[in-house]
């Protein structure tokens, strides 16, 4: 089978050097995340005549990644943070990072909540820096008693958010979205594409289902103020409780982070890494992917992206995917 050559679209400040690229071009690596930790992207180019310039760190790159006949694939925005030089052969290496994750968002800061909603909270932490806030509906309403952001980082605190209400936080072309991790939802809150995958699109798959058996439920702590005691609330059952370290202000806090817990864990029971044959750009985290004719239990359910991972080298043009459970079945 032939395929169709891979194509590619490389700007440095905004000027197209696709064209003065390619001659020098050896090989590119795009990592996608789906939350908190930073795109990253790879680019190894030829200097054997010592005529190309090393990138000065801070330069803002944007990628676009297709193949010939069809469309490019916006890959998103990224700043240069690390430059090299190595030899013999000479070769420059450059690694860039989403340039949305950058600056004011990892600056700490101090702030606390009261009697507020999580999107009330999103809403305040965007405007600090600049940003439109994008909160998933059943998010945006979820009542949140007390929480303190001391001497941590925007992007620390909304990490910390995520892993209590389940859900992702990241930035994307100006915007900070903050949706259901097990949602596939765009932006906009429409469902994320959905990917039909056969067995003959992959060179390899990894499949692991670990043990249910491992926690029952997951335990979080919260402080009652009459009296003063600590309680304790439940997701799933207490039989062999993952219990969580953190003390919550009330048990609706403590239940929806216990909730949180338990069903990223349930996610987390079975994974699967997928290689593609055949690149496929169009894929990015949050996406979901259906197995055709794979056999159980790897078919018949939903596959949720949480990295996706394009490679273009003289060795081909290639997609990789690590993905989990959009939830689990009994």
């Amino acid at each position: 089978m032939q395929y169709d050559r891979p194509v590619y679209r490389i700007t440095l400040d905004g000027q197209d050097l696709s064209a003065g690229i390619a001659p020098r071009f050896m090989s590119l690596s795009l990592q996608e995340h789906r939350g908190e930790e930073a795109d990253q992207l790879d680019l190894e180019l030829s200097d054997a005549d010592g005529l190309l310039a090393v990138p000065t760190p801070g330069a803002v790159l944007t990628l676009a990644l297709g193949w010939a006949g069809g469309p490019l694939i916006e890959k998103g925005t990224y700043k240069v943070d690390e430059a090299g030089h190595r030899g013999a052969p000479d070769v420059i290496n450059l690694r860039a990072r989403s340039a949305d994750l950058t600056g004011a968002l990892r600056r700490r800061a101090e702030r606390s909540f009261h009697d507020t909603t999580l999107g009330n909270i999103i809403r305040d932490i965007a405007g600090a820096n600049g940003l439109e806030a994008v909160v998933g509906d059943t998010l945006d309403a979820e009542s949140v008693e007390h929480i303190d952001q001391t001497n941590e980082s925007d992007l620390n605190f909304l990490t910390r958010l995520g892993k209590r209400y389940d859900a992702v936080a990241t930035v994307k072309e100006g915007r900070l979205l903050f949706l259901l991790a097990h949602g596939g939802k765009t932006a906009g809150g429409a469902d994320m594409p959905r990917h039909i995958i056969y067995r003959r699109d992959g060179d390899s798959h990894d499949y692991n289902h670990s043990s249910r058996d491992a926690y029952t439920g997951v335990q979080a702590s919260w402080q009652d103020p009459r009296g003063g005691k600590k309680r304790e609330a439940i997701a799933g059952t207490d039989e062999n409780p993952k219990k969580l370290r953190d003390t919550y202000a009330s048990e609706r806090d403590a239940l929806a982070a216990a909730q949180s817990e338990w069903q990223r864990i349930q996610r987390g029971y079975a994974t699967m890494k997928f290689v593609m044959a055949r690149a496929m750009p169009e894929l990015s985290p949050q996406q979901k992917i259906v197995f055709a004719d794979m056999k159980p239990p790897m078919s018949g359910v939903e596959w949720l992206i949480k990295t996706a991972n394009h490679s273009l080298s003289e060795s081909g043009f290639t997609t990789s995917l690590d993905l989990e459970l959009t939830e689990m079945s009994d």
